[in-house]
């Protein structure tokens, strides 16, 4: 297992990828691979498998939690600590103080960020589809944690010659972030837009004093045998961001 490198001691941060070890097979193409998402008709042993799989690998560094949400390109984060929810949190962000839990975001193009403070004492992590990054996710978040974050981590997502959008898009972020202009590229037609969602969440982490933001350098939609990627096949997996401390 990979984890990114330069974050305070004992905090571990990465993503998983398509290709797995543990991967099942599937009589669903569009679904081969390390898929950990229930919500896309796979069948529901399989990916619970996985993420049993996942967990094992977690235990050898110290995790006896993991935490899951029904995500809802929302702009709600809970702080979970002691607590173990039987029915999934909804929304997409969540904080913790507590050693040994694994946060968790799933993407198929959309942006994880992840969030940590000086001392690596807090994280969180969140899903930022442009709804949810237009509307606060990354505020909110910020807002829920005890902490200043200082360091902020962003996993792949689509990149911006691959995401073409609206007026209506570019609109949202202009009009709460007028700089964010700048992350809009013009598209080949009358109204359409490539948004940079990386350079957006730099730009709105900056914003709130989150000096240093790694990642971002990757793309879900190119790299096809790295990652899901909605936007190139509208029935795919999942891959999932996750964060935990020990």
């Amino acid at each position: 297992m990979q984890f990114v490198q330069g974050l305070p001691q004992g905090v571990f941060v990465g993503q998983t990828h398509i290709q797995h070890p543990k991967a099942l097979a599937s009589e669903q193409s569009e679904l081969d691979g390390f898929n950990l998402a229930l919500h896309v008709n796979d069948d529901p042993k399989r990916v619970q498998s996985h993420r049993m799989a996942l967990l094992d690998e977690f235990a050898e560094f110290g995790v006896t939690k993991i935490t899951w949400m029904t995500q809802t390109h929302s702009t709600i984060c809970h702080t979970v600590n002691e607590a173990m929810h039987l029915v999934a949190l909804v929304g997409d962000g969540l904080v913790t103080q507590k050693k040994g839990h694994a946060l968790m975001m799933m993407t198929a193009d959309c942006l994880p960020v992840v969030l940590g403070n000086a001392d690596g004492s807090e994280v969180a992590n969140l899903h930022a589809g442009w709804r949810g990054l237009a509307g606060g996710i990354v505020e909110n978040t910020i807002a829920e944690m005890r902490s200043k974050p200082t360091w902020a981590w962003l996993g792949a997502a689509i990149s911006q010659p691959c995401f073409e959008v609206g007026a209506e898009v570019k609109d949202a972020f202009c009009s709460k972030y007028a700089a964010l202009a700048t992350a809009f590229q013009a598209g080949e037609q009358e109204g359409k837009y490539y948004a940079d969602l990386y350079a957006i969440a730099r730009f709105i982490l900056n914003q709130h004093g989150v000096a240093t933001v790694l990642g971002g350098d990757q793309c879900s939609y190119r790299q096809e045998q790295d990652y899901y990627s909605y936007r190139r096949h509208a029935k795919t997996g999942r891959m999932a961001t996750f964060v935990f401390m020990s």
